[in-house]
C-alpha cells in the first residue's frame, strides 16, 4: 500500500485536514488532524476516515488501519 494513495483519499474527505501514515505493505498507522471532528464521538470519526479509505480496503490494498482522529485542539 502506498501511503501517497492514502494521503490523497484523506485530502478529498478532510480538505481543512493534517496527516500522518506510518507502516508497510497493507497495515498502516493513520492521525488525522481535522475540524471536522468537532463535536463528534470516537466511533464517528472513525467511520469518516473509513469512509475516506473504503474503496482501498475493498479491494484488498489496506488490510489493516490503525486510526487516531483528532481536532486541532486535542491535537496540541
Amino acid at each position: 500500500m502506498q501511503t501517497e494513495q492514502i494521503l490523497a483519499r484523506l485530502s478529498e474527505h478532510f480538505a481543512d485536514g493534517t496527516f500522518d501514515v506510518q507502516g508497510e505493505g497493507n497495515h498502516v498507522d493513520v492521525q488525522v488532524v481535522s475540524e471536522a471532528f468537532a463535536g463528534l464521538r470516537p466511533v464517528r470519526r472513525q467511520q469518516l476516515v473509513y469512509a475516506a479509505v473504503n474503496d482501498l480496503i475493498r479491494d484488498g490494498s489496506l488490510h489493516a488501519i490503525n486510526i487516531k482522529a483528532l481536532t486541532p485542539a486535542e491535537a496540541e
